[in-house]
């Protein structure tokens, strides 16, 4: 885990996670979840969390990542009549619907910094569709959002998984006749 970001930087790169997979605001004056949608979210799913690990390639550059986010903000918000928020980060100030456009304009084909950005918007929905910060079957027992929206089925009793039916409702091919009961070839 990478140094602890503070409580501006964390409150950007949730909202920025939120606009990617959006979620039900965690509390009445959450400000970096906008709330759009019912259930929870990127950040519910840990993409925070994801994305301070160094497996990502990015954890040491979320500060200015943060930083640069917020500026592209401010000049967002200088082109729109709106009055800023100066009692939270500029992008978390933005709106749902003039965060989406903004994170568009980023990751449109030709921006500069497209490349940046699509991959904080990928960790950001791996943290919910795969919780890729956890063990799958610790993730699956603790209730991890994602997983369970998607329905992702839980391991047997012994943390294997094993799947009775064929998940084409066919086999897709006949087992060699050397197979083991375990699935090996003898």
């Amino acid at each position: 885990m990478q140094p602890l970001l503070d409580q501006e930087k964390v409150s950007t790169l949730e909202a920025f996670a939120d606009t990617i997979v959006p979620g039900a605001k965690r509390h009445e004056g959450d400000r970096a979840v906008a709330g759009v949608v019912p259930g929870p979210g990127a950040v519910a799913a840990g993409a925070l969390e994801l994305l301070q690990t160094a497996a990502t390639g990015l954890s040491d550059a979320l500060d200015d990542f943060a930083d640069a986010l917020n500026a592209h903000a401010r000049l967002y918000a200088a082109a729109e009549p709106a009055d800023a928020d100066a009692a939270v980060p500029p992008f978390v100030a933005l709106s749902y619907t003039e965060r989406t456009h903004l994170v568009t304009v980023l990751t449109a084909p030709g921006h500069p910094e497209r490349d940046i950005w699509v991959s904080l918007a990928l960790f950001s929905n791996m943290a919910f569709d795969t919780g890729a910060h956890l063990h799958t079957a610790e993730a699956i027992a603790a209730g991890h959002p994602g997983l369970a929206a998607l329905g992702f089925a839980p391991p047997s009793e012994d943390g294997l998984w094993r799947f009775s039916e064929f998940s084409y409702g066919r086999p897709l091919a006949r087992l060699h006749p050397d197979t083991t009961p375990s699935g090996s070839l003898a």
